[in-house]
């Protein structure tokens, strides 16, 4: 009787979404915990790979590095399209076991070639980051998403900073040498490998396996739960519409407001119709729809955030990508204890520590915005030109922080600006091409400026290069920035100023109703 209770309890747990949430932390923790990464350069130039300097600042530098942004770019499309197709599980499996062969290859495995076959691995995992978010978006209710969201964006940052606290210290102690750390990291991978075969399969995803009936469909287009258990539609303002349930125990919708322009019911039966596409369609229709929403969805503020999105995140990769060969060149390794996994981790926590500011801050960005955006790209365009010609590794590492804080604000406001547009389903059709753009410049500039096929420069030419780049970006936005300030100054009554911003819920309308 006792074990019948508990299997009851064990299967009723199973079913609720702490039961996939707890799953997937542990997957995301295990998976991100790297004690080795902080220290990649020193580890190729160790006697276990014997590079030397000089091969670190040209072959790895020109030769291995841009392969994992090359087949980035190669694998995102696919994989963004089969994360859905197969619904999330089979995708974050193949990240793990990409993730092992990367270590793998790191560990057995010598030379130029074998390190380029490294690289095309990670760039398979960066590429599956992808399935990690939006599996837990179908297998729990959405007034858990919020929270859900939390926990999983947490439980990796504390991956990333255990990763690179632990890495430090069995470095500044000689716990362990670079390979016994390379093979504790193969064994935590293998945790996360099997955690992910304990994964449920979910049985829907957002595009190519929707099998809800009509009235969940209009749930979906944009409905959303409060604390006390009432539903609104995002489909039109929170004022307008309100679902609550009867005695009885069923939903019913009560309309009651109604404003000029609105939709009647029936059109927004229509809407949300047109959000969704039935799997009886086929595959084809969804990419259509997909396509369509992509095109209307971008409005003219949203396409401001996201064209800051893309070029930000472009410098931001090349400059992580790359900022452990420039340490080399400051300090090599071989002639000083570094400290690149305290540096990774304090740039880890500052970085939370912007994304959590980011909440306390109430600034009308539609009109402060691109100002914003401008000034602060231009405050990382320094510290990138102090961090090239300072030439002190504590320089460095000081530029290197406050950098990423810098970037992890900025980014949180633009993610938070478009997210409050978008359905989770657009929102995670606008995160895959904002990141499709981001690595479509990525590698142009890697091809140019990195590649040994290309100009092939040297490492302290490359971050010229990247300060140029985010100074272009700020003076882009510190130009529209200004114009847009001093013409909402000029035109908008400070008792209108709410009126004349964007409607939240313009880009769930059009990107329907228009067809």
């Amino acid at each position: 009787m006792a074990s019948l209770r508990t299997m009851e309890i064990i299967t009723r747990f199973q079913e609720e979404w702490k039961y996939h949430t707890t799953l997937l932390c542990i997957y995301g923790f295990f998976s991100t915990v790297k004690p080795l990464e902080p220290f990649l350069i020193p580890y190729l130039t160790g006697p276990n790979m014997n590079f030397t300097t000089e091969q670190v600042l040209q072959q790895v530098n020109n030769q291995i590095f841009p392969v994992w942004t090359y087949s980035y770019l190669v694998v995102l499309l696919p994989v963004f399209l089969l994360t859905d197709y197969l619904r999330y599980k089979p995708v974050i499996m193949l990240q793990c076991v990409s993730l092992w062969a990367t270590s793998g290859l790191l560990l057995w495995s010598h030379g130029v070639a074998s390190m380029q076959v490294m690289q095309f691995f990670y760039g398979m995992v960066t590429a599956c980051d992808v399935a990690y978010f939006s599996y837990i978006y179908s297998v729990v209710e959405p007034q858990y998403y919020q929270k859900v969201t939390a926990y999983c964006r947490s439980v990796q940052l504390l991956g990333y900073t255990v990763g690179s606290v632990l890495g430090q210290l069995l470095v500044s102690f000689n716990l362990m040498s670079y390979h016994e750390i390379l093979v504790l990291n193969l064994v935590l991978i293998s945790i996360a490998l099997a955690t992910s075969f304990l994964l449920p399969m979910p049985q829907k995803s957002m595009f190519f396996h929707r099998q809800q009936g009509k009235d969940e469909q209009i749930t979906q287009c944009g409905a959303s739960t409060n604390s006390n258990g009432v539903q609104t539609m995002d489909i039109m303002n929170s004022d307008q519409v309100v679902s609550s349930k009867s005695s009885t125990g069923k939903d019913s919708t009560k309309e009651e407001q109604v404003h000029k322009g609105n939709f009647d019911r029936n059109n927004r039966l229509e809407v949300c119709d047109n959000v969704t596409v039935n799997d009886n369609t086929g595959h084809t229709s969804v990419l259509l729809q997909l396509w369509r929403d992509f095109l209307k969805c971008y409005s003219r503020q949203l396409l401001c955030w996201s064209l800051w999105w893309a070029l930000a995140t472009c410098g931001y990769n090349q400059t992580v990508n790359y900022v452990q060969v420039l340490w080399e060149h400051v300090q090599p390794s071989q002639n000083f204890t570094i400290y690149n996994g305290g540096v990774e981790a304090a740039s880890n926590l500052f970085g939370a520590a912007a994304a959590y500011t980011v909440s306390f801050i109430n600034v009308n960005w539609s009109t402060w915005g691109e100002l914003a955006l401008g000034s602060f790209s231009g405050l990382g365009a320094g510290v990138l030109f102090l961090m090239t010609f300072a030439g002190n590794i504590w320089v460095c590492y000081a530029s290197y922080v406050t950098f990423k804080f810098l970037y992890m604000l900025l980014i949180t406001i633009a993610m938070f600006q478009i997210a409050a547009d978008l359905s989770v389903e657009r929102y995670a059709l606008i995160f895959g091409a904002n990141t499709f753009c981001a690595l479509v410049l990525q590698t142009i500039i890697t091809v140019v400026v990195v590649d040994s096929k290309g100009l092939g420069l040297n490492i302290i030419s490359q971050f010229i290069v990247y300060g140029t780049y985010f100074s272009i970006i700020a003076l882009l936005f510190l130009v529209r920035g200004i114009y847009t300030a001093v013409s909402r100054s000029h035109t908008v009554h400070p008792l209108c100023e709410e009126e004349a911003q964007p409607n939240r819920d313009t880009c769930h309308i059009t990107s329907s109703a228009i067809k």
